[in-house]
């Protein structure tokens, strides 16, 4: 009798009274910096089918580079009662952890689990994060192999911890390889955008100083700008200069020419973020600090130095 009215009724469970019931909502935040930017969106993407192959909803949020609506986006976070919450991008990125942030962080870290692509020390989190070091040493390497030595790194904030942290193993490569660092060829524009690339590929061929027989984007989104530009003033690619870059996005495919890219196995990294989320919403005490391993896509805008 009772299977013939649910079926006469067409009767679906409420989520919210069997959330009551068990104390669990099976709803995960996820607050992401700016989803325009290809590895935000694609790695969203991954996270939200490893959370549905789970069961559980994901509510994202994106701060479109604003830092300063993260600390509010936690706190709605934190109102709407989620399991989980997992910030990708944003606050959690900067070389100095802000005070305000943390301590908001570790107050819901005592009911929430709290997880993080970055490096925020000094929280109470989980830590689920790209080796960066790993990233450039793949494509210096790869660079000096091919005969690069006058290698520029473009784009980015030094306040950022993955910059910072590719700025300086760039610098000690270079060491390693008995090649000055030239300051010049290092080139912050304060953004990972296709504009900020434009932009400070132009000023740099405006300055009059020897070019570079390779560039090192910060992103694919930046590497694209630089292309532009190049490609604009007549400077061929891979045959006067080469462009790498860091993420290997979709973006890499539909760049003119296709670029040779370090990124990350995406699905891998999704299910890496979920399953650690699902681990600590039971109490099941994952890994504080876990590694995502790149690797180097080589495709047409690199090659052999030129000069």
């Amino acid at each position: 009798r009772i299977q013939e009215l649910i079926e006469n009724h067409n009767f679906r469970p409420n989520a919210l009274a069997r959330s009551l019931m068990n104390m669990e909502n099976r709803l995960i935040g996820l607050l992401v910096s700016d989803i325009r930017n290809p590895f935000y969106s694609m790695l969203t993407v991954e996270c939200e089918a490893a959370a549905y192959r789970r069961g559980y909803l994901l509510m994202v949020c994106n701060s479109l580079g604003d830092n300063d609506k993260d600390l509010d986006y936690l706190n709605k976070f934190y109102r709407q009662r989620v399991d989980a919450v997992i910030q990708i991008g944003g606050t959690v990125d900067a070389v100095s952890a802000d005070p305000q942030f943390l301590s908001a962080v570790n107050r819901m870290a005592g009911s929430i689990p709290f997880l993080t692509t970055g490096a925020l020390e000094g929280a109470d989190c989980y830590r689920v994060s790209i080796d960066e070091e790993e990233s450039m040493r793949l494509l210096m390497e790869y660079l000096h192999e091919n005969g690069h030595e006058r290698i520029a790194l473009a784009g980015g904030r030094k306040d950022v911890r993955s910059t910072a942290d590719k700025q300086r193993i760039y610098r000690e490569m270079l060491g390693s390889y008995g090649i000055g660092v030239r300051e010049e060829y290092i080139l912050e524009n304060g953004s990972y955008d296709v504009e900020g690339g434009e932009r400070i590929m132009t000023r740099f061929l405006e300055s009059g100083c020897q070019m570079p027989t390779a560039v090192i984007a910060i992103n694919d989104f930046t590497a694209v700008g630089v292309t532009h530009v190049l490609r604009e003033r007549g400077i061929r690619i891979p045959e006067d200069i080469s462009v790498v870059s860091f993420d290997n996005t979709f973006i890499t495919e539909t760049c003119v020419p296709r670029l040779t890219s370090v990124g990350y196995d995406y699905r891998q990294f999704g299910e890496l973020l979920i399953g650690t989320a699902m681990q600590a919403i039971h109490g099941e005490k994952p890994p504080e600090i876990q590694r995502i391993m790149p690797a180097l896509t080589i495709r047409n805008s690199s090659a052999r130095a030129s000069v």
